[in-house]
């Protein structure tokens, strides 16, 4: 069967999943870094969120640089930093750090949402959603001080004057995508968990992009969760993990990954379940054989330049087999 003819990164959440701790997640975060560095996935970001029991990656910019140095080659990066969270002067001495220390192979992932609950937002930046509303202009902010002309302002970011990071700007609307056009950058779309507007933003994305000193012509890349097993029906088995965590999410269950069901039947009502499987639309299930179909369906649809994928897999090794079964997919 003919292969994925694009790149192929990975997202990873640091799943801490029930009865293990964030000690015993990120230990094994090193395993799947080191498999996708040895594999040869182009990219491999981590994604911030706060103040959730299942998701180890709280502390991205930490992440990025301890993975940076457990791996080689791959390209390691945020997917991404949530810029209302934090002061664009010290992201841009973090990451002109991050490029100093591992050149040409950090990048920038930003987004505007808080990759946490409003409570928390709060406790992040008391201002958070006047810093939400001026997210593109903290985006211009921040390019400013990547470039050789901060040397004249009175405010430096040392570390960045002389780094070379791609920025990417990350969504799930309409808003997002013409930000991404608007500015000439590289526009990653998360449709592992949000795929509504995904198709018409990556039409306004490339409709509306504007090249600049960046880019000189659209790169879209798209997120899909993807789960491999030897049989479907092991693989079902294996989605109920994901499902679980996704109805904990709506629920406000604050609890680690639970450990996969026979069936969600009585877990879940009916009107969970369709707003669940909405949200999970794309995400891949079955056997290495069917994945490959779907996901060569799917490439005809959105016609993205690179595809990252998600493992929502409670089982370690389990997860580890799927990163390997899934580059054999891809050119």
């Amino acid at each position: 069967m003919e292969k994925i003819p694009i790149p192929v990164s990975l997202l990873e959440l640091a799943l801490i999943t029930q009865g293990s701790n964030v000690r015993d997640t990120l230990q094994k975060t090193s395993d799947i870094a080191q498999k996708a560095d040895e594999l040869d996935y182009k990219r491999l970001w981590f994604a911030e969120h706060h103040n959730m029991p299942h998701i180890a990656s709280a502390a991205t910019v930490v992440l990025i640089s301890y993975y940076a140095q457990k791996t080689k080659k791959i390209r390691i990066g945020s997917g991404g930093i949530m810029l209302p969270n934090h002061s664009p002067l010290v992201v841009a001495e973090q990451f002109g750090t991050l490029d100093a220390l591992f050149p040409r192979r950090i990048d920038l992932g930003l987004g505007r949402a808080p990759g946490t609950d409003p409570v928390t937002a709060q406790a992040l930046n008391k201002n958070f959603f006047q810093a939400a509303q001026q997210f593109p202009q903290h985006v211009a902010e921040l390019q400013q001080y990547f470039s050789p002309e901060n040397s004249s302002f009175p405010v430096r970011s040392f570390s960045s004057e002389s780094a070379s990071v791609p920025f990417w700007i990350l969504g799930s609307s309409t808003e997002s995508a013409k930000l991404a056009a608007r500015y000439g950058l590289p526009y990653a779309f998360a449709s592992h968990f949000a795929p509504n507007q995904l198709l018409e933003a990556l039409a306004i994305y490339r409709h509306h992009f504007q090249p600049s000193a960046h880019l000189s012509k659209p790169y879209a890349m798209v997120c899909a969760n993807v789960i491999i097993s030897d049989t479907e029906q092991e693989a079902q088995k294996q989605a109920t993990a994901m499902y679980q965590m996704f109805l904990d999410m709506l629920h406000d269950n604050r609890r680690p990954i639970q450990a996969p069901l026979e069936s969600m039947e009585g877990i879940w009502s009916a009107r969970e379940e369709a707003y669940i499987r909405n949200m999970l639309s794309r995400t891949f299930i079955g056997t290495a054989k069917q994945v490959q179909k779907d996901l060569i369906e799917f490439q005809k649809l959105v016609h993205a330049d690179e595809l990252m994928i998600t493992l929502p897999i409670y089982s370690h090794s389990l997860r580890l087999k799927v990163l390997e079964l899934a580059r054999t997919l891809f050119i």
